[in-house]
């Protein structure tokens, strides 16, 4: 059993005398060790605590270990593993004293966990269990207090009172808050306690005066200092600097730095125009400084116009009504600025507005003539005379020069020159005969310039109203046609008449109606009193067979003055009706066309029908030109195609020229050869035995070796093509198909070299083709008899 010191503390040391039951902390013992029958050993420190920042020469002793079995001769080696263990900290094998080589720091590393080992010096065995200990590091007051947060900036609002907080400060200390005082800090102000205060436990600093204001100055640097050991004798500390801003309130009235501003602005100037700036100065900062302007005088609220330049805060004077130099030429403003955001606490400091006076002065200008009035309403009679005045314009100088007028028409509005102007006195006149019903309104531009300077133009509009006078007669309103039966009777109601008339009376229109005194008595009018009349029959039936058609002449009258007559015509037509009325038919179907259609509408549809016709005749005589033109041409085509070939191919091997392999693919050649050349029963001689063709052919190109089913094959299905489709013209097509086989005697396809001639061949199995060869059978045969007279 290992016996362990208990620690007990005494001037500054430590020793450690303590008894346990497990020799490890815990751990049974080795049985080994067991075996003698010795059961009570242990170890024994002197010292496990070992003092920080050591400054000594010597290494520092920590303590020693110690086994009870040592009897001091040596035979027990005392060794050391952990943290530290061989660099920190050193053993001395024998006497087991352990030694601290480097200086050590708490507040880097509080403790060092190492183990001990009891170890015999010849076996290297261990003599007891390894056992776990520690050494800690004992706490000096070496670190002063820190300001980690820093630096710090804080803020107070100005004339706030006495102790408002303005923000909270710590520090802290890396020595052992647990050891004496070493890490207990208070704080105090070393520069800026005129103003501020900290408290000394928690660091929150405060307002020591009430007058902190902003415009006498906007920050302060306020130094705090901590200090360790409870600001005892001795202690460590540390300082920081907190910048403390002084944040504005609305507590200054805007000041116009000066009580006059005098302005200048010429009289021509238009409404709008800035006349010119003024600024009330505000010592507050951010929205204290937002201010608005207001013009506080009755004369200049109808002059003049302020708004806020809401960027720079300037007050914006702009002219609100027309000046003019003759009527006014000073005009005084009070100006007035007051603060948009008024703080209630500081209202009992003063008034947060002021005044200032504006004084503008009118400079006189040239100015063209002015008409009085600016716009002109005159009225003529539409039969007034040329020359006769229409009215008067006048203009005015404005300018105390009082320069003379001249006048004259912006002839752009009045093209037709329908009006002229004396240039002196400004007498509107007619120039050409007035219209009415042309024109009743004529809107011209009369211009007014100085006599001396004809660059100074004002213009003035004229509207001049054509007065009517009763000068056209009233007409029908349209030319009225009527439709009546035969067996109507007296007193049915034909037509209701209207007229028109172009003239517009004051009083209205008033017209009346009579019949024309070459009227004929079948007919009646009625005047209705309300502008318009009507017609009625006076007879008992009509018959169409004798008249068909009346005209009835209508007087009309309008009411003057003077009164003006004009006669339209009536047209009545007599029809056959049906038992209820309805009209059947009149005396030509162009009246019931009529009825319906208007003269344009028919000469339009007779145009069209006309152009129809036109073009149904022109597109068959194309029709019928193209169809005699391809006959003529079938006709004519009935003829030999002679192609010529300037060039000889190289045969079968000449690859390049062109790839027989593509005319031989179509065909099975072995096939071919093994039937009956391809033709069927009643193909005819052309589609037979391939012998019967071989005849044909020129001598040189008769071998038992060639085959030319593949071209007879070819031709039938082009006859048989030919025969099927009867749209397509009789062409007669002759051609020779032929190649040269491998090792060919011959060396050229050309005519030139052949060795037969054309009397060689013989064109007679021509006949045998049918009738659409006959034309080419018989142009061969003929010159084959040709050639057989010219060798007999």
């Amino acid at each position: 059993m290992l016996l362990l010191l208990c620690a007990i503390q005494e001037l500054g040391t430590w020793a450690m005398h303590t008894a346990v039951e497990d020799p490890g902390l815990g751990q049974p013992a080795d049985p080994a060790l067991l075996a003698g029958g010795r059961v009570k050993r242990g170890w024994v420190w002197n010292q496990f605590f070992v003092v920080e920042e050591y400054t000594g020469t010597e290494p520092l002793y920590v303590g020693k270990i110690h086994s009870d079995s040592d009897e001091g001769d040596g035979s027990i080696k005392y060794t050391i593993s952990g943290e530290g263990a061989g660099t920190i900290f050193l053993i001395d094998e024998i006497t087991g004293d352990i030694h601290a080589t480097e200086r050590l720091d708490r507040e880097q590393k509080t403790f060092y966990t190492l183990r001990a080992q009891a170890r015999d010096r010849q076996t290297d065995q261990l003599l007891e269990p390894e056992s776990e200990f520690i050494i800690k590091v004992q706490d000096i007051n070496d670190s002063e207090p820190r300001f980690l947060e820093g630096p710090y900036i804080g803020s107070v609002a100005e004339l706030s009172p006495v102790g408002t907080s303005v923000m909270q400060v710590m520090a802290s200390d890396a020595d052992d808050p647990t050891y004496g005082s070493s890490a207990r800090v208070v704080y105090s102000v070393l520069e800026g306690e005129q103003h501020f205060t900290v408290d000394s436990k928690t660091g929150v600093i405060r307002t020591a005066v009430a007058d902190l204001d902003r415009e006498t100055q906007d920050r302060y640097e306020v130094v705090i200092r901590a200090t360790d050991m409870a600001g005892q004798l001795g202690g460590l500390s540390g300082s920081t600097t907190v910048t403390i801003v002084i944040t504005d309130v609305n507590d200054n009235p805007p000041r116009f730095p000066q009580k006059m501003y005098q302005f200048s602005i010429v009289e021509t100037a238009p409404v709008g125009t800035a006349i010119g700036r003024v600024k009330a100065e505000d010592s507050d900062v951010g929205e204290n400084t937002d201010m608005t302007y207001q013009v506080k005088d009755e004369e200049g609220v109808e002059m003049f116009r302020v708004t806020t330049d809401s960027n720079t805060q300037e007050a914006i004077i702009t002219v609100q009504k027309p000046l003019d130099y003759e009527s006014k030429r000073v005009h005084t403003v009070v100006v007035e600025a007051l603060n948009k955001f008024v703080d209630p606490r500081f209202v009992d400091l003063g008034t947060f507005r002021d005044q200032t006076i504006v004084r503008v002065s009118v400079l006189d200008v040239d100015e063209p003539p002015e008409f009085r009035p600016t716009s002109h309403l005159m009225e003529v009679q539409e039969d007034a005379h040329v020359g006769s005045v229409v009215g008067v314009v006048t203009a005015l100088d404005p300018d105390t020069a009082n320069h003379p007028v001249r006048y004259a028409i912006d002839r752009s509005t009045d093209t037709e020159r329908i009006f002229d102007i004396d240039a002196n006195t400004g007498a509107i006149v007619t120039g050409k005969v007035l219209d009415r019903e042309t024109a009743g309104w004529h809107n011209i531009t009369v211009l007014a310039m100085e006599a001396d300077n004809h660059s100074q133009v004002s213009r003035a509009s004229l509207r001049i109203r054509i007065l009517d006078v009763n000068d056209n007669p009233p007409e029908l309103a349209t030319p009225y046609e009527a439709a009546v039966c035969e067996d109507t009777k007296p007193g049915q109601l034909i037509q209701t008449i209207s007229v028109v008339d172009r003239d517009e009376p004051q009083s209205g229109h008033r017209f009346y109606f009579t019949l024309a005194p070459e009227a004929n008595n079948h007919f009646s009018l009625l005047d209705v009193q309300d502008n318009t009349a009507a017609v009625h029959t006076q007879r008992m039936g009509f018959n169409r067979q004798e008249q068909d058609v009346y005209l009835l002449p209508i007087l009309v009258v309008d009411s003057g003055p003077p009164a003006l007559s004009s006669t339209g015509t009536l047209t009545i037509r007599i029809c056959s009706c049906d038992s209820d009325g309805a009209i059947q038919s009149c005396n030509s179907t162009a009246y019931v066309v009529s009825a319906t259609l208007s003269p344009g509408a028919l000469i339009a549809l007779l145009v069209c029908i006309l152009i129809l016709v036109v073009l149904v005749l022109l597109i068959l005589t194309l029709k019928r030109h193209h169809k005699s033109h391809l006959t003529s041409e079938d006709d004519e085509d009935m003829r030999d195609n002679v192609i010529k070939y300037n060039d000889e191919g190289g045969g079968e091997q000449d690859t390049e020229a062109y790839d027989m392999s593509a005319l031989r693919s179509l065909y099975d050649f072995s096939e071919i050869k093994g039937g009956d050349g391809g033709g069927g029963p009643g193909e005819g001689p052309l589609c037979g035995n391939p012998a019967s063709e071989l005849h044909a052919l020129p001598q040189w190109v008769q071998s038992p070796d060639m085959d030319f089913s593949v071209f007879r094959d070819y031709i039938c299905r082009k006859v048989e093509q030919a025969d099927e489709d009867l749209s397509v013209p009789p062409y007669d097509s002759f051609q020779t198909y032929a190649f040269e086989g491998l090792d060919s005697p011959v060396p050229s396809l050309s005519s030139i070299n052949t060795w037969s001639t054309g009397s060689e061949q013989d064109f007679s199995y021509l006949g045998g083709w049918g009738p659409r060869f006959r034309q080419l059978a018989a142009l061969y045969a003929g010159r084959r008899g040709e050639e057989d007279g010219e060798e007999s």
